[in-house]
């Protein structure tokens, strides 16, 4: 049996709908995003934002911003 085949884009748009249909739109939602890989470098992105700081110097600072009136 010889079968056509579809175009990624028709597929994924027929895939989506079935999910729709079947898990509903907020499940369907929750589905697909486990198979997004995100955008950005993590560790460039910490280690900017952390440095050298440990956990406890973390923690530390927002208690501190927590404690200021707002």
């Amino acid at each position: 049996m010889v079968t056509q085949t579809k175009p990624l884009a028709e597929i994924t748009q027929e895939a989506i709908k079935v999910l729709f249909q079947t898990l509903g739109v907020v499940n369907t939602i929750r589905f697909i995003n486990q198979f997004t890989t995100g955008y950005g470098n993590y560790t460039e992105e910490r280690d900017a934002l952390f440095g050298d700081k440990t956990l406890d110097d973390i923690i530390s600072e927002i208690r501190l911003d927590r404690s200021k009136p707002n």
